[in-house]
């Protein structure tokens, strides 16, 4: 208990944990109080104004990419729906029924390992309409782009980019051999550099097993691991956006009400890319609820 009163409050004098400290809370802090001191941080710097984003799975399969979790890869047989990019209309469809739900943000999701300049410029299209006919904030998550595509896609109405760094670099090499993780972190720098939202937004994914992946028998994490990652991750982050992601469908209603109570302040509501996500009308219940302003 002193170890973790000590780095509250390190975290109250502005001072950032190390990795050391950060395994630490994961591996050994005493469960229970971890997961006050993590929500005393949240509540003293966190938004208390959830921050609710949806998804459109707006190009599907055929991916050339072996990432070892993913649905829509060729490597992978797992029976997933293909088709290329969908149209103008049926992405504004989508983005106005989130707007009408209170959803604050909207993301293009596509598959493969980069857009193609003819992509790109067909989706800074759809990005400008969408603009031209909606009021909901417009985000990205089209694989590895240059700075050059993320500034166009920036002109047409982009606000954030996103692309998941998935686990820790040493591990990576692991779980997917056709690209790396620095040439993700090298595209989110890119999108800073061309003026895409600096806010800390990070999704919290937790692996959902699907059938044809290499990962499909994989045993999922415990409430407790679960609880434990979202606490170290507000207390390394405490102003950030912590956002409940992929695979929160497999927790039960009482880890994911202790997981707003520990640290998470955003989510994407909705379906996802391949898998069934959440009602957004029973989500907005349980963060009200949980005590966030919407």
């Amino acid at each position: 208990m002193e170890r973790l009163q000590k780095l509250e409050e390190k975290i109250k004098e502005g001072g950032m944990l190390t990795s050391e400290e950060a395994l630490w809370l994961l591996e050994e802090a005493p469960f229970e109080e971890l997961c006050e001191v993590a929500h005393r941080i949240t509540v003293a710097y966190a938004s208390r104004k959830f921050d609710m984003c949806s998804i459109i799975n707006a190009k599907s399969g055929r991916c050339p990419e072996n990432c070892k979790w993913c649905a829509q890869s060729v490597h992978h047989h797992t029976g997933v729906e293909e088709y290329g990019l969908v149209s103008e209309k049926e992405c504004l469809r989508q983005a106005k029924m989130n707007e009408d739900q209170g959803v604050a943000r909207f993301s293009l999701v596509t598959s493969g390992r980069r857009p193609s300049a003819g992509e790109v410029e067909k989706l800074c299209k759809h990005f400008a309409y969408l603009r031209a006919h909606s009021k909901i904030e417009l985000c990205a998550s089209l694989g590895l782009a240059t700075e050059e595509q993320l500034a166009a896609l920036y002109r047409a109405g982009v606000s954030r980019y996103h692309c998941n760094l998935e686990t820790a670099p040493s591990f990576f090499p692991t779980l997917c051999s056709t690209h790396t993780q620095a040439q993700k972190i090298e595209t989110l720098q890119a999108a800073r550099r061309a003026g895409e939202l600096e806010v800390q937004s990070i999704p919290l994914n937790l692996l959902q097993p699907i059938k044809g992946t290499p990962l499909e028998h994989a045993k999922p994490l415990t409430a407790e691991e679960v609880l434990r990652t979202v606490a170290m991750f507000r207390m390394v982050n405490p102003t950030a956006f912590l956002r409940f992601a992929g695979g929160r469908s497999q927790l039960s209603e009482e880890t994911v009400d202790r997981a707003l109570y520990v640290g998470i302040n955003s989510a994407i509501v909705g379906d996802l890319l391949t898998t069934l996500g959440s009602k957004v009308t029973k989500d907005k219940e349980r963060i009200k609820e949980a005590g966030y302003e919407l």
